[in-house]
């Protein structure tokens, strides 16, 4: 890794940081960054996991109050995530570099659409629940066969590339009778870590992670961390979320072009 692949990757995990802090969609700058500086596509994708996966612990933990409401419940879905997670590195690991470059257009592009119509998908849910008149048990324990099946889904495919997990898992939690933002947010935070861990322990001891680029991406997404919070006082979170998607949407059409032109 030369000086101008160090800054590119450097500066693309500061910017990841900054933004998972602020509004989510830092992969969009991490990932490419990655690819940029010429990491194979599926190392660059286990690489940019275990790199996230600091910050995905340290918001976990903030959230510890949130999550304990309903331990039993809350115990089924980190188990979920947990084999969630490892299915989806293996089937990431399973992959070519070859067809994971031809599926990384597709993946920035649905990850995209859900942030950017991640409004729009709350709705969504919110209205389906009424019409199937889904509430919480007698005892306010959530709970859902189908919400569940859902979370494994959002788990798998949170171990395979991990953009746009977040709103997926809020669909399925909020599916399954949570709607109090901040329990949303802390059981969001706290399956994303146990998906990140299992995903990024899988990586590991397969061998696919390149450490250099890994661990310059930890410290310089911490920093990226500390500034977006402090920054995130000051702008307007619609700005940030339309900065993500704008990026989200210009490497799509980059990598649509590069890998199918």
């Amino acid at each position: 890794m030369d000086v101008m692949q160090a800054l590119l990757v450097g500066g693309g995990a500061f910017l990841a940081g900054g933004m998972n802090a602020m509004a989510g969609g830092g992969t969009f700058f991490s990932f490419p960054a990655l690819l940029a500086a010429g990491v194979p596509p599926v190392m660059a994708n286990a690489s940019n996991s275990v790199a996230m996966w600091p910050a995905s612990l340290s918001s976990a933990w903030a959230y510890r109050r949130e999550v304990s409401r309903h331990p039993r419940w809350t115990l089924l879905l980190v188990l979920l995530s947990f084999v969630g997670g490892i299915a989806g590195g293996l089937l990431l690991l399973a992959t070519s570099n070859a067809a994971f470059a031809r599926l990384v257009p597709w993946l920035l592009l649905v990850a995209t659409g859900l942030f950017a119509f991640s409004g729009q998908v709350s709705r969504l849910v919110g209205a389906a629940r009424s019409r199937l008149g889904l509430k919480r048990r007698a005892d306010g324990t959530p709970g859902g066969v189908g919400g569940l099946l859902f979370q494994l889904c959002v788990a798998i495919y949170g171990g395979f590339f991990g953009a746009g997990m977040g709103i997926l898992t809020l669909a399925a939690l909020a599916i399954q009778g949570v709607d109090d933002i901040q329990e949303l947010n802390g059981l969001k935070n706290l399956t994303s870590a146990v998906n990140y861990t299992v995903a990024a322990a899988t990586f590991i001891v397969a061998g696919a992670i390149s450490w250099p680029h890994t661990l310059l991406m930890i410290v310089t997404a911490m920093i990226g961390a500390l500034a977006g919070s402090a920054l995130a006082r000051r702008l307007p979170a619609l700005w940030l979320k339309r900065l993500v998607v704008a990026v989200g949407a210009t490497l799509s059409v980059i990598y649509f072009f590069k890998t199918y032109s």
